[in-house]
């Protein structure tokens, strides 16, 4: 009985123990993203959520310390990981791709992190990381396998990173002698812009030939590069066959790549999309709020969303794992809060010698001995930390087809064919007989309106309307042979989605999703939203964001328009050139000889010269206006500067009269906005869309720099966004240029050339897009509508139709369509006759000049003195005005000098002395 109550009392006091003791501190898991990483942000920090919530799971709770660098280049990353060993981190989630991998492999080695990663690069093995996994799969087999598969002899390979090079290196050393591989071009490309420009150039220098292109980029740019090749109308052909090696078939695919392509793309996927794992996780993925977890709430998600959750199910995983086998070894690393490791608080990155994480090897060998099944099927790891019994899919997307599984590859097995079950998106099995359709369209003018009829005449049925929509009805009709009835929507809406509605969308796309009607067909723009539900034809008529303006009101000729034909810069340079001219020809009449003259008066004989300063200028204006002078130039020297000045003159002269015409008489028409940069740079001029609009939602999204400040602007001013067409037209006109009205160029044209004709559309379309004949979705009839529409633009039905009801009805015939674009001269226009005044001018002054120095040697013989005297004296008598007189009939200048010795004068032999 004693001992019964000794041991009642243990069992007490082993409870009470329990009962007090401390629960573990939260083990800090560092995370490094790089930008544009949200989703797998919140992938990281669901899968903690899920586990810290879990009661099953509470033997450790787990902190994440998250950072985002701006940028990913190895400092900022260097400095991050300094940051993050210094708060304590146990495990280290991050990105390596090729800028950061050298570092990240340097501190996780030296201080013994243990590191796990969405994906490492597969080629980099110069420095293996040694406590790290990747939970990215190395398949370079596989992209082999299915080059073989397809059995291309020959590839073209695009890549735009170091990795895609390393890559096709170790392709080459995968393929056999037996198969021998010919990569015709390896092109790196920065951009999608420039993978698609390299397309077209080699689509047009082969158009013929088959084209297997191996496209080794970013998911992102892969995407961009096929949307833009099967939009592109002379792009998107049959003879394209594109390999993407990155995960790129895990992405949400836009369904205009299915419905436009005529291209087959082959691609990986590794996420198991049928297994338990995948649909729980999307189960709870597509219901969490997307702002407070950026880039959930969608039925998608992208391959490094995947990898992302599977790795931190991998790290808690391995610490379930650990701490079950050794609850206590942590222990030691929590006090009052914080880390310790060794003793010393944190890891100190700047320490010297290295304090290495004490668990490190432990941590990172639970790591490697994972295995458990995830998002991309099963995970476990090999001893150099990279996957191993995996698999991933090859997809096949071809024309008309969704993606299609055509095989498994695994490292163990290889690759391993499937059937391949394609499935048309839009199969037609023949048309009812007898059968009338229900045609649903809206007033729109010009597309459909309500028909006027003449006096005496009845209306009924399909006749009641008319517009370009009735027209294409009626030839639809005929080339189908079929009958339809016409009826106006009942909403008078387009189709937007509408929570109010039973099938969430209102309009014509509602009545088409509820099989009220059997076809749209109006101004309905093909949309991906639209599409998920319903089913569109080829694009009947394309059209993009336009900008409508006040048409301007032309400017007439001012008081001072004469001088508009030269631009300022111009006139100040003739001014400049008038003046230099003008002195040019004043210093080389003084040092030239012929200019001078020698004349009797009655008060004694006298020296002149005709180009003093100002006779200089006055023959200068004389030639400038094209008149003639009292005085001309008799040197050489000064004839060439008068010819370089009449020859500037001529051009000069010629250039203004035959633009002077133009600009005194044409009423030119200035537009104080030209492009959408134009009102992106501006405020005064404000600009607004139809509210709730595909145009409005466009500028919402856009990531294009000016259109998203474009948006900003809107978006701060409420006012300028509009429930209609029409009150946005009517804003335009009424507010005196000082607003423009964004909407569709189909529309903007057709009230261009409506009465009163005072707005007017300028700059280029601002995206591209079409409107389709929509029908539901799985419809017989659709495929049948598509070729309809084909043949019609083809055959030019469409463009007639266009034309009739845009232009050939205009109320704007009288109007001056065509404005001047008449423009000022500019200097680049003129700069050579510049250049040749200048070389005259330098020539007649090196003319000038030889004449001086030669007269100078001739007057230094006769007078037996040094040249240098000679030119002295004659720089002295030019400047003073008594030169030499002509013939030597007059006594010689250096005749007069006294000489050295001061004591005779030396006269000219001929001339008279008085005594």
């Amino acid at each position: 009985m004693k001992g019964m109550f000794l041991t009642l009392k243990l069992l007490c006091f082993t409870c009470i123990l329990a009962l007090v003791r401390p629960v573990p501190e939260k083990i800090p898991i560092g995370a490094i993203f790089t930008p544009h990483t949200e989703e797998q942000q919140s992938a990281f920090k669901y899968a903690i959520h899920l586990h810290n919530n879990n009661d099953s799971q509470a033997r450790f709770k787990v902190e994440p310390v998250i950072e985002v660098l701006d940028s990913p280049d190895a400092f900022k990353m260097a400095r991050s990981l300094c940051l993050q060993l210094h708060r304590g981190i146990f495990t280290l989630l991050a990105p390596a791709t090729d800028p950061t991998y050298e570092t990240i492999a340097a501190y996780t080695n030296t201080f013994h992190m243990p590191f796990l990663s969405p994906s490492l690069p597969q080629t980099s093995s110069n420095k293996p990381l040694l406590y790290a996994v990747s939970m990215k799969p190395q398949y370079l087999k596989a992209i082999v396998d299915v080059i073989k598969y397809y059995r291309w002899k020959s590839i073209i390979y695009l890549y735009d990173s170091d990795e895609g090079l390393l890559k096709l290196q170790h392709i080459f050393e995968l393929t056999t002698d037996e198969y021998n591989l010919d990569v015709k071009i390896v092109k790196r490309i920065s951009n999608a812009t420039d993978a698609n420009g390299f397309l077209r150039e080699l689509e047009n220098s082969d158009p013929e030939s088959r084209k297997y292109i191996v496209l080794d980029c970013s998911s992102e740019n892969g995407q961009t590069i096929i949307v833009n090749h099967v939009h592109d109308i002379y792009m998107g052909r049959r003879n394209y066959h594109f390999l993407l090696t990155s995960l790129v078939m895990d992405e949400y695919w836009k369904k205009e790549v299915q419905e436009f392509g005529a291209i087959n793309i082959t691609g990986f996927r590794i996420i198991q999309a049928q297994s338990p794992e995948t649909t729980q996780f999307l189960s709870m993925w597509k219901t969490l709020n997307s702002s407070r977890w950026p880039g959930a709430g969608t039925e998608h998600i992208s391959a490094a969303v995947a990898l992302t959750y599977d790795g931190t199910k991998v790290i808690l995983d391995a610490y379930s794992r650990l701490l079950k086998k050794k609850p206590d070894i942590f222990r030691n690393n929590f006090r009052r809060g914080e880390v310790y490791n060794n003793g010393s608080k944190g890891i100190d990155c700047r320490k010297i010698p290295v304090t290495p994480w004490e668990h490190g090897d432990k941590i990172s060998h639970y790591f490697r001995k994972t295995d458990i099944r995830g998002i991309t099927g099963n995970i476990s790891f090999n001893d150099r930390g990279y996957r191993k019994n995996f698999s991933v899919d090859v997809i096949e997307m071809t024309m008309n087809t969704d993606m299609t599984k055509i095989a498994s590859w695994s490292d163990v097995g290889g690759m391993e064919l499937f059937a391949p079950k394609y499935k048309r998106t839009g199969a037609s099995s023949g048309l009812e007989k007898n059968k009338t359709f229900i045609v649903t369209s809206i007033l729109e003018e010009p597309y459909l309106m309500y028909k006027r009829a003449d006096p005496g005449d009845i209306l009924e049925g399909n006749d009641v309307f008319e517009g370009y929509c009735k027209d294409l009805a009626d030839l639809i009709a005929e080339y189908l042979n079929i009958n339809y009835s016409l009826r106006l929507v009942n909403d008078s809406a387009y189709g937007g989605q509408d929570p109010n509605s039973p099938v969430g969308w209102n309009g014509m796309v509602g009545e088409l999703i509820r099989k009220e009607a059997d076809i749209a067909i109006a101004p309905l723009t093909i949309t991906s939203a639209r599409e998920r539900v319903i089913d569109f034809t080829k694009p009947f008529m394309s059209l993009g964001i336009s900008i409508m303006i006040k048409k301007p009101m032309k400017k007439k000729p001012g008081v001072f328009s004469f001088m508009n034909p030269l631009s300022e810069e111009i006139w100040m340079c003739i001014i400049f050139a008038y003046v230099g001219v003008s002195v040019v020809l004043f210093l080389v009449s003084r040092f030239s000889p012929q200019e001078w003259r020698y004349e009797e008066h009655f008060m004694g004989a006298n020296t002149s010269n005709d180009f003093s300063l100002y006779n200089s200028l006055w023959f200068s204006l004389g030639a400038f206006m094209q008149q003639g002078c009292d005085i001309c130039p008799r040197s050489i020297s000064g004839r060439i500067v008068g010819s370089v000045w009449w020859f500037f003159t001529l051009i000069i002269i010629s250039s203004y009269t035959a633009n002077l015409a133009a600009f005194l008489t044409v009423e030119r028409m200035v537009t104080p906005i030209n492009s959408a940069d134009d009102l992106a740079k501006q405020t005064e001029v404000e600009y607004g869309t139809l509210m709730f609009s595909s145009t409005q939602e466009f500028f919402r999204r856009s990531k294009i720099t000016v259109y998203s400040r474009m948006w900003e602007f809107m978006n701060s001013r409420k006012h300028v966004f509009v429930q209609s067409y029409e009150e946005g037209i009517r804003r335009v006109r009424e507010s005196k240029g000082k607003y423009a009205f964004l909407m569709e160029s189909t529309k903007n044209d057709y009230i261009n050339e409506r009465q009163p004709c005072d707005t007017m559309k300028v700059g280029r379309n601002l995206d591209a897009k079409g409107y389709g004949v929509a029908t539901p979705l799985g419809s017989n009839i659709r495929d049948l509508l598509n070729l309809a529409v084909l043949s019609m633009k083809e055959k030019g039905d469409l463009a007639r139709l266009e034309n009739k009801w845009w232009y050939d009805r205009s109320e704007c015939r009288n109007s001056d369509s065509k404005e001047s674009t008449q423009n000022e001269l500019t200097l680049s226009n003129v700069a050579g006759c510049f250049y040749i005044l200048i070389g005259g001018l330098i020539l007649a002054m090196v003319v000038a000049l030889i004449e001086f120095c030669y007269k100078a040697r001739l007057e230094a013989k006769r007078a037996k003195v040094s040249m240098l005297d000679a030119m002295k004296t004659k720089v002295r008598l030019s400047i003073s005005g008594d030169p030499d007189r002509d013939n030597g009939r007059n006594p010689s200048v250096l005749e007069r000098v006294t000489p050295t010795d001061g004591l005779t004068e030396q006269l000219h032999p001929n001339e008279h002395t008085d005594v």
